[in-house]
């Protein structure tokens, strides 16, 4: 006997399996030891997954469903504001056994995690971590993050260093990291970098990938006007206001 299913279980249907991919469309970038998974998912909130590990930077619930994601192996938090700093984020994708790695202050406030200094070291299941300063430098903005606070993050996955900057300015930290693959750098004034400070940064530490993100208002084609006839350095736009 034909039967017919009733539109709106098809609907839901539909819906329900849009709901539960991974969006925005990630990118796939090969390490030497499988591939790593990137997925922005706005602002400052990335996704990376590696062998089967999920790896949250910032996660922040306007910027995704994140009980339709997948649950974290590993939680990195830049800084405590509201826009990094997410609790209710958090629970959604913690399971038993996931680690968050942050800073004192953001460890005091949610009262679990393991606190990484500025320069700080440190090996997750193969994946080196590295905690780099993340301030500002231009006078009247220390107000917002002031040196020794705050981090920014540089993961080696495989034969990939990707530096994920947080919240920063182009400081002489930043200026003078080597080796960088791939780079997630703020351009969102004041709080961060200008598309000039974004340019000076890209020019010193030369990655092959580049992403602008936590953009806010700033006309990222600016920094793309800076960067043409630089070689050998692919920007990647996304939406990451």
């Amino acid at each position: 006997m034909k039967t017919s299913i009733p539109i709106f279980i098809i609907m839901a249907t539909i819906l329900n399996n849009a709901c539960s991919q991974v969006t925005p469309g990630s990118d796939i970038i090969e390490t030497g030891s499988g591939k790593l998974t990137i997925t922005c998912l706005g602002h400052s909130s990335l996704l990376f997954e590696f062998q089967g590990k999920y790896i949250y930077v910032d996660p922040w619930s306007t910027q995704a469903d994140f009980s339709q994601l997948p649950k974290a192996d590993l939680i990195l938090i830049t800084h405590h504001h509201h826009d990094h700093l997410d609790t209710n984020a958090i629970a959604l994708i913690s399971k038993p056994g996931t680690a968050i790695i942050s800073t004192r202050t953001v460890c005091d406030l949610i009262h679990q995690g393991k606190v990484m200094k500025n320069g700080d070291l440190d090996n997750w299941n193969g994946i080196g971590i590295e905690s780099v300063p993340a301030y500002n430098t231009t006078a009247g903005r220390d107000q917002y993050h002031p040196k020794g606070r705050d981090n920014g993050y540089i993961l080696t996955i495989g034969n990939k260093k990707i530096l994920v900057a947080g919240d920063t300015e182009d400081t002489p930290e930043l200026k003078a990291l080597k080796n960088i693959d791939i780079a997630f750098l703020p351009m969102n004034q004041p709080y961060t970098m200008t598309p000039a400070q974004v340019e000076t940064v890209v020019t010193a530490i030369k990655p092959g990938i580049l992403y602008s993100y936590h953009t806010g208002e700033t006309e990222v084609n600016e920094l793309k006007a800076l960067l043409a006839g630089k070689t050998g350095i692919e920007f990647r736009i996304r939406s990451l206001k």
